[in-house]
């Protein structure tokens, strides 16, 4: 009797941090991006900054996730409160706090979409805003706008119309008129726009398209 050959799948890649957010497995996602610098619009904010001869200020570090970005405020000598709705959050972010810098940090779990903005120098927004759900969004954005200080500053993204995410009902997407829409009352000191296919050998490859971005408040 001839026995039948069964033909195994091929196995799939090891899931990464896209594939965790494209889910909202927020704990894979924090161990998957664990140990990653600050992103590169905080980074570029924090130095227009610093060549205006400002220190010391305070920020609002929304969806701060595993707390890549409020470490580099702290480290640049920033009052922080970082936020996010997952309790996960604040395990990784208060164990790599050095303890000099702890007094500069406050964690709220909340999510951002419900909190009450106090007035800040700066809001920083790394790929958090996508993921508000379309209905709130302008309410949100509104209450971002009103709490950054003349002369303070918002860093972050927005995910563009033709992103592949963009057929989720729940994620908040724009396209490029929409974003210089959102912006006005603002002086745009970086806008990136990037668009881009992933490579093949993903578990999920997705197409990008991404508004990085660095604004000054008037």
């Amino acid at each position: 009797m001839n026995k039948k050959t069964e033909l195994k799948k091929p196995a799939l890649p090891p899931m990464g941090a896209q594939d965790f957010s494209e889910i909202e497995d927020w704990s894979g996602y924090f161990n998957a991006v664990l140990g990653k610098g600050a992103r590169d619009t905080l980074i570029a904010a924090l130095d227009s900054f610093e060549k205006e001869g400002f220190n010391n200020r305070f920020a609002i570090d929304l969806a701060a996730g595993e707390g890549r970005d409020s470490l580099e405020l702290l480290k640049r000598n920033w009052q922080v409160l970082a936020t996010d709705n997952h309790p996960e959050a604040f395990t990784y972010l208060w164990a790599r706090v050095p303890e000099i810098l702890k007094p500069n940090l406050t964690t709220t779990e909340v999510n951002f979409c419900n909190m009450k903005f106090p007035e800040c120098d700066m809001v920083n927004a790394s790929f958090a805003l996508p993921f508000c759900e379309p209905q709130y969004f302008e309410v949100l954005w509104n209450k971002i706008v009103a709490s950054i200080r003349p002369g303070g500053r918002f860093a972050g993204q927005f995910f563009g119309n033709r992103d592949t995410w963009a057929s989720l009902a729940n994620r908040s997407h724009h396209s490029r008129e929409e974003v210089l829409k959102l912006l006005e009352g603002f002086s745009i000191e970086l806008m990136r726009e990037e668009e881009r296919d992933d490579p093949p050998g993903l578990r999920k490859p997705k197409h990008w398209h991404i508004f990085h971005i660095v604004a000054r408040k008037h």
